[in-house]
């Protein structure tokens, strides 16, 4: 070679490496935790920038703007969280990849540096003495625990006397659902890339469809109870609501393991995983059966039709579609049972929960009724008692069984192996990888609407996941012809997160059904750069 080749491939080997790598333009509250990542890594963001981004979020939509009253506390630390886990990346510590990440709880997980209040005036100010597990697990992965958002109170309804009456930023009409409705809305109005909410009947799963983002009810056992505000253990578990299935799917990870104190947890032995990005493969629906839960079809024509499509597009990807139906008794008595099972479990365990809290808090069910009937104050920002709920405390009391009932027990020791029994042959029946159905079968709920029907009278498709312990992934799949989210579920049998991911991913590539809600636009200075991949 000449020295004239050679000075001229030395110069385009230089030029090369000094060529900044490609980057784009996005904004952040859109951005994947893998995308905030990497500019975290390319030094182009900061824990402490995007967290006060977050913050400038709230303030527009939360505080002023729409005023969504989705946050009931800010972390007083967090920007000093977010500079010191900044110092650590730039020392060569990072933790993973959540590290530097900001995170909104649900108020009913236990937090060593906010209050605890399960969204109730009744517990104003409870300070936990250590962390949820699932939120220690959080800390620990370099997560930035940065808001308790609003709840129905005590995990139950959709509105609180903490927070009042959280609002969809879709539409400031409709519901949020409950009870993780301030997470649901917390995500979709972009306050933090993940939050964490619960699910008893269907309380992670209805705010993400409602506010149309991702959510999982994970597999009965898989991630510890510990520090959660219990409604009804047996059907309780804590979950991610994030924008993404790949976020859903970085968290989940880092909250897996056996936990000594919740012995549910040794049931994931073996089971679960540390890092389940790894099944998130687009071409995930080819060749996979995915059975259409047809019952739970045919209450708003809008919701059926986007489910359609859904399994249209699924055929498209290369997937099996099969009709699935479910016996008659199971549809009819499902919801009832998990309205039976909660009362008689929640007298019980509240007073577990309570034993932690401080001398001046009720220490039981009793006793939160006798303080709810004397409360009667206003809170500065309107808020009041929540009589709705609170009167719900006595029909409770009224209907709650002993956990050596034969009833109870008829339910707990027969009904739910029964409901598995019955899911598990359907699976295999139809060598079906999931089941999918409509989230939540109707468009959301005017605030304003008339009472719903009694509990326990409605078919809901929800109740299938707490039963039987099994997990169920939500993801995106339309807008009514209103511009209501409408999303579609993922049912698996137990600890099958994996395939699911698979499928939703999958699923959400092909169809790109996210949308940003309309009252909770782009703010000045909101966009970030990324490498572009």
């Amino acid at each position: 070679m000449s020295k004239i080749a050679c000075a001229a491939a030395l110069l385009a080997a230089l030029l090369s490496s000094a060529a900044p790598a490609a980057a784009k333009q996005i904004p952040f509250d859109q951005a994947t935790i893998a995308e905030l990542a990497a500019a975290m890594k390319a030094g182009t963001l900061t824990a402490e920038k995007l967290t006060e981004l977050c913050l400038a979020r709230i303030q527009a939509f939360d505080h002023a703007g729409p005023k969504l009253h989705a946050v009931i506390a800010l972390n007083p630390k967090a920007l000093e969280i977010a500079r010191a886990l900044d110092a650590e990346r730039k020392a060569g510590k990072v933790r993973g990849p959540l590290h530097g990440i900001p995170v909104v709880l649900k108020d009913n997980y236990d937090t060593v540096d906010m209050p605890t209040t399960g969204g109730s005036v009744l517990l104003e100010g409870n300070m936990a003495p250590d962390d949820a597990n699932m939120v220690k697990r959080l800390r620990d992965a370099g997560a930035i625990i940065f808001a308790k958002v609003n709840l129905g109170e005590f995990a139950n309804g959709n509105q609180s006397s903490m927070g009042g009456q959280s609002l969809n930023p879709h539409d400031l009409t409709r519901t949020p659902a409950g009870s993780s409705g301030g997470t649901g809305v917390a995500i979709a109005a972009g306050y933090a890339p993940l939050g964490l909410g619960t699910d008893t009947g269907g309380s992670i799963r209805g705010p993400s469809s409602v506010n149309g983002i991702v959510g999982l009810k994970p597999t009965h056992g898989l991630l510890s109870h510990d520090g959660i505000i219990p409604l009804a253990l047996t059907l309780d578990m804590g979950g991610p609501m994030a924008r993404n299935v790949q976020d859903i799917a970085v968290s989940l990870g880092a909250m897996t393991g056996i936990d000594p104190a919740d012995e549910f947890t040794k049931k994931s032995e073996g089971k679960f995983q540390k890092d389940y990005t790894q099944y998130l493969k687009p071409g995930s629906l080819k060749g996979a059966r995915i059975g259409v839960a047809r019952d739970y079809m045919g209450a708003d024509p809008d919701v059926d039709w986007i489910i359609e499509s859904a399994a249209m597009a699924m055929k498209k990807e290369g997937a099996t579609v099969v009709d699935v139906r479910l016996p008659k008794w199971f549809l009819d008595s499902a919801t009832q049972v998990v309205f039976t099972l909660y009362p008689a479990e929640f007298k019980v365990q509240i007073a577990d929960y309570l034993k932690t809290t401080g001398p001046k808090y009720p220490k039981n069910l009793d006793q939160l009724i006798e303080r709810a009937h004397a409360y009667n104050d206003l809170r500065p920002d309107g808020t009041g008692p929540n009589l709705t709920r609170w009167r719900y405390f006595t029909d409770v009391e009224a209907k709650a069984v002993s956990l050596d009932d034969p009833s109870y027990k008829a339910m707990h020791d027969y009904y739910l192996p029964m409901t598995r029994a019955l899911l598990d042959g359907t699976f295999a029946k139809d060598k079906l990888d999931a089941f999918v159905y409509p989230t939540t079968t109707t468009r959301p709920e005017q605030i304003a609407a008339p009472p719903a029907p009694p509990l326990g009278s409605v078919k809901s498709p929800r109740s299938l996941a707490n039963l039987s312990g099994f997990p169920d992934l939500i993801v995106p799949a339309g807008f009514t012809t209103d511009d209501l989210p409408v999303t579609i579920s993922f049912f698996g049998q137990a600890f099958s997160e994996p395939k699911l991911l698979a499928l939703g991913y999958s699923f959400e590539q092909t169809t790109h059904a996210l949308r940003r809600p309309v009252n909770t636009p782009v703010l000045p200075g909101g966009m970030i750069e990324v490498p572009d991949k």
